[in-house]
C-alpha cells in the first residue's frame, strides 16, 4: 500500500511535469495515444492475470506441485506474448485509421500524431506483457514489495524522458519515457522471479489441463474488458466532441480519483486475491465470509473519508497538483469539476476489485462479467445522452462514469451476498452507518474551514455586502488566507485536511468503528523496531503450532 501510494504520488508529479511543458490540448494527442495500445493489454494480460492465472498458479502452489506451476507460467506467458504480438503489428500498420474513426474530434494533422505516439507506446504495452506476468507470480506467492516498486520506474522513466528531451523532442519525450519505464517495470522483477523458480520455456502446450484453465476462467473476463475498453474509447470518442483540452481534462481528473481507489481498493484486493484463492480451494468457507466482511469495511473506512476530501478541496488540489503556467483557470475549473462528480463514485469503484476478485476466488468468472459488461452499456448510454443529446460539458462524462460504477457495485453484491453463509448483514450496515456518519461530518467540518480561511470567498461576501451599503468593521486580513499564491494555498489545503482527518479520527473513535484498529495495527508495526525471538520448547514439553 506504501508503495503503491509512492507510486500514485509520482504519478501526479509525472502529470504535473506534463502539464508544465505542454498544453492541454497537445497533452490530449499523448493521451489519446494510449487508448490502442492500452486495448491490448488490458484485455490479453490483465483480464487473463486477475481472473484466471493466478487462482490456478496459486492452486497448484497449494498441493505443492511448484513444478506443474512454474511449467504452467511459462507456457502462458508464450501464449499472451505471441497473441500481443499479432495485434500489435495491426495495430502499427493502421494506427491513423483507428483513430479517426475512434477519435473523430481531433484534427488531421493531431490524428497523424496520435498515431506516431502509438506506434512508439505499443513497445511499453511489450514489456508489460512480460512484466505484469511475473507480478501475477509474485503475487501469488505472497511477494507484494518488488511488484509495488516496480510501477515507480515506469512513472520516473516518463519524469526523466520528459525533463530531459521534451525541449529537443517535443510531444515524443513522454512516450520514450513510457517504453524506458516499462522496460525497467520488468527489469526490476526479473531477478527475484527466477530465484523462486521462473524459467522460460520455448512451448506452446495447450493440452495441459492448467493451461487450459486458465483459457477457460481468462476468456469470460476478456470478454468483460474488452466492453470495458470499448467505454473507455467511447469516453475518448465523446469527449473529443467536446473540445480538443477537454480530454485532458477528464484524464486528470480520472487521475486524482484513481489514487485512493489504487492504494486502497486496489492494494487490498490484490493483497486478498490468493488468501481468499486458499481459502475457497481448501473448504473453509466461514474463514471466506469473515475474510470478505473484514476487508469490505476496510475499504469502506479508508476510501470514504479520502472521496470527501477530494470533494471539498477540488479546486485547491487541481491547483496544486496540476497548476502550471501552462495549465489556465479555465482548464483549473473544469478539472475540479469532474473531479467533485467521480468523488460520487471512488467508494463503489474500489469496493468493485474486492467483489470481483472474491468472485474469482470461487472459480466464478461469467457472474461479474455480466454484471460489468451490463455497467459498461449503462455508461455509454449515459455519455451519449449528456455529451451528444443534452451537450453538456466534460464532467458529464465523469457523471456517467460514477453512476455507471454505482450501479455495477450494488447489483455484485445482490448476486455475491447470498453465496457467502454466515453473513452478518446486520453488523456490515451498522459498520457502514457509522462510517458514512464520521465522514460527512468531517467533511462538513472541511468545507466550513475552507470558507472561513479562503480570501476569496470572504472577497464575495464583503462584495455582496457592499451592494447594500454594508460593511464588516474587523479586518479579516490577519485571519484567512490569500490563495494566489502557492505557500498560502498549501497552508490552507494542509489545515483544512489535518482538520477533516483528526475530526474523522475522533468520530471514528466515538463511534466505536472496528476499523480503527487498521491503524493501531500499522501504527504498532512501524513502532516494532525488532522481531521477537520465539520461544524455544523445553525438552518433552508439547509444541503447539497455530496460524494467523
Amino acid at each position: 500500500m506504501v508503495m503503491i501510494a509512492t507510486s500514485r504520488i509520482l504519478g501526479l508529479i509525472r502529470n504535473r511535469i506534463l502539464a508544465h511543458f505542454f498544453s492541454a490540448e497537445t497533452l490530449a494527442v499523448y493521451f489519446a495515444a494510449f487508448r490502442l495500445p492500452e486495448v491490448i493489454f488490458e484485455v490479453l494480460i490483465f483480464g487473463a492475470l486477475s481472473s484466471a492465472f493466478i487462482p490456478i498458479f496459486t492452486s497448484y502452489i497449494s498441493r505443492k506441485q511448484k513444478d506443474q506451476a512454474w511449467y504452467v507460467a511459462a507456457v502462458s506467458l508464450n501464449f499472451a506474448f505471441l497473441i500481443f504480438s499479432f495485434l500489435a503489428i495491426l495495430i502499427f500498420i493502421f494506427a491513423n485509421p483507428l483513430y479517426r474513426l475512434i477519435a473523430p474530434g481531433f484534427a488531421p494533422e493531431q490524428t497523424s500524431q496520435i498515431a506516431s505516439l502509438t506506434r512508439i507506446l505499443i513497445l511499453a504495452q511489450g514489456f508489460f506483457v512480460l512484466s505484469y506476468f511475473l507480478t501475477g507470480v509474485l503475487e501469488s506467492l505472497q511477494r507484494f514489495l518488488i511488484p509495488a516498486i516496480a510501477p515507480l520506474f515506469y512513472n520516473l522513466g516518463i519524469i526523466l524522458g520528459t525533463v530531459i528531451l521534451a525541449p529537443s523532442m517535443g510531444i515524443y519525450a513522454p512516450a520514450i519515457g513510457a517504453v524506458a519505464g516499462a522496460c525497467l517495470h520488468f527489469l526490476i522483477q526479473l531477478p527475484l522471479a527466477i530465484h523462486l523458480g521462473f524459467r522460460p520455456r520455448g512451448k506452446l502446450d495447450f493440452s495441459h489441463p492448467g493451461v487450459r484453465g486458465i483459457g477457460r476462467l481468462a476468456l469470460p473476463r476478456i470478454i468483460e474488458l474488452s466492453f470495458l475498453q470499448l467505454g473507455e474509447t467511447a469516453e475518448l470518442f465523446l469527449a473529443s466532441f467536446v473540445s480538443t483540452a477537454a480530454y485532458t481534462y477528464y484524464t486528470f481528473a480520472n487521475s486524482l480519483q484513481l489514487l485512493p481507489v489504487g492504494l486502497f481498493g486496489t492494494s487490498i484486493a490484490k493483497a486478498s486475491l490468493p488468501s481468499l484463492s486458499y481459502q475457497s480451494a481448501r473448504g473453509e468457507t466461514k474463514q471466506f465470509s469473515q475474510t470478505f466482511i473484514a476487508l469490505f469495511g476496510q475499504i469502506l473506512f479508508l476510501t470514504l473519508p479520502c472521496a470527501v476530501f477530494l470533494a471539498v478541496l477540488r479546486i485547491p488540489v487541481v491547483r496544486l497538483v496540476f497548476g502550471a503556467a501552462r495549465f489556465t483557470w479555465e482548464s483549473t475549473v473544469q478539472t475540479s469539476l469532474a473531479l467533485s462528480v467521480f468523488c460520487l463514485g471512488i467508494c463503489s469503484e474500489a469496493l468493485i476489485y474486492l467483489l470481483t476478485r472474491t468472485f474469482y476466488a470461487l472459480h466464478d468468472t461469467i457472474t461479474p462479467v455480466k454484471i460489468s459488461i451490463g455497467s459498461i452499456i449503462l455508461n455509454i448510454i449515459l455519455g451519449v445522452v449528456f455529451i451528444l443529446g443534452i451537450h453538456l460539458p466534460i464532467w458529464s462524462l465523469a457523471l456517467a462514469y460514477s453512476l455507471a460504477s454505482i450501479f455495477q457495485f450494488l447489483t455484485l453484491c445482490v448476486f455475491l451476498i447470498p453465496r457467502l453463509p454466515n453473513f452478518d448483514r446486520k453488523k456490515l450496515l451498522i459498520s457502514n452507518f457509522k462510517i458514512f456518519l464520521a465522514s460527512f461530518v468531517s467533511g462538513g467540518l472541511m468545507f466550513v474551514f475552507l470558507k472561513v480561511l479562503d480570501r476569496s470567498a470572504w472577497d464575495k461576501h464583503l462584495s455582496f455586502l457592499g451592494w447594500f451599503g454594508l460593511a464588516l468593521p474587523i479586518s479579516f486580513d490577519r485571519f484567512v488566507l490569500d490563495t494566489r499564491y502557492t505557500l498560502n494555498l498549501i497552508y490552507l489545503t494542509a489545515i483544512v485536511g489535518f482538520a477533516g482527518s483528526a475530526s474523522y479520527l475522533l468520530l471514528s473513535r466515538i463511534l466505536r468503528i472496528e476499523e480503527m484498529s487498521i491503524l493501531t495495527i500499522i501504527l504498532a508495526k512501524i513502532r516494532k523496531a525488532k522481531l521477537v525471538p520465539p520461544r524455544i520448547p523445553k525438552e518433552k514439553e508439547p509444541i503447539t503450532i497455530t496460524s494467523t
